[in-house]
């Protein structure tokens, strides 16, 4: 025996399954939800971060490199996560995206590397005097870079 819930949408209806007959709609849907952003989780180390791409010849660094994606993926959504939405997704180059579209883990890391890219040069305009057009060029150069 199985419980079903039935969700009915604007674009379709959807079915959940549980084995449980005992469960209550509200676990059954929360269940869903939780598993769904775990596989978007995963999505995000496998395409952003480039989980399993890795070319090394030893287990234990194919191990540590691994681990390294799993904490950078968890420290960009941590340092993420009190920002604003309008800070973490710069949808400029694409005026065709939904502005209103939730930032991604993408958006996300782009931000942080847009966040990092900029200080670094701050700091070197800052500490050496370098001309306007350098300082120009290398503005444009990051804007490609990102």
């Amino acid at each position: 025996m199985i419980r079903v819930v039935l969700v009915k949408e604007d674009h379709g209806c959807f079915a959940f399954f549980c084995t449980n007959p005992q469960a209550t709609v509200a676990e059954i849907l929360e269940a869903f939800a939780d598993r769904a952003t775990i596989e978007q989780d995963f999505h995000d180390i496998k395409e952003v971060w480039g989980a399993g791409q890795q070319q090394v010849r030893n287990i234990w660094t194919n191990v540590a490199a691994y681990h390294l994606i799993l904490w950078m993926h968890t420290l960009t959504e941590l340092w993420a996560w009190n920002h604003k939405r309008a800070a973490l997704s710069d949808r400029r180059d694409s005026p065709w995206d939904d502005p209103d579209r939730r930032p991604s883990h993408a958006d996300r890391r782009k931000a942080l590397r847009r966040l990092i890219l900029q200080t670094e040069l701050s700091a070197i305009t800052d500490a050496w005097s370098l001309p306007r057009k350098i300082t120009q060029l290398a503005r444009r150069l990051m804007a490609l870079a990102l």
